[in-house]
């Protein structure tokens, strides 16, 4: 069951990403900042989906810690886009509220899953 709801909540927060990207790009006119963080932030989402089919455990745990840094530095580029103005508050808050609960999804579906390595 956590897993789906990691796998929700990930799609859900890369569709966010994406209209983020746009928006910075049609409205901003911001192009780099926009290609890092729809990269980073779609990228945690897709590596959640890939390690669902992880040829092993160990391939799993893999596949979410690579997901686990991408949504680290997804929270990075939102920072940096709040603090040079790219967008207000109120948008940065919630997309970090977002990113921050699957940050605590992946920490804890990667202790379960060495938990159940080690077995």
């Amino acid at each position: 069951m956590g897993e789906s709801i990691l796998k929700e909540k990930s799609y859900a927060f890369a569709i966010r990403i994406v209209k983020l990207s746009q928006f910075l790009q049609s409205d901003k006119k911001e192009f780099v900042l926009s290609k890092q963080i729809l990269r980073s932030g779609t990228a945690a989402g897709a590596l959640i989906r890939e390690a669902e089919y992880g040829q092993s455990k160990t391939d799993f745990i893999h596949k979410l810690t690579i997901a686990l840094k991408e949504a680290n530095e997804t929270e990075y580029w939102l920072s940096i886009l709040k603090d040079t103005n790219y967008i207000e508050q109120k948008l940065f808050e919630s997309l970090l509220i977002d990113c921050k609960e699957i940050l605590r999804l992946l920490i804890a579906s990667i202790k379960t899953a060495k938990q159940s390595n080690k077995q």
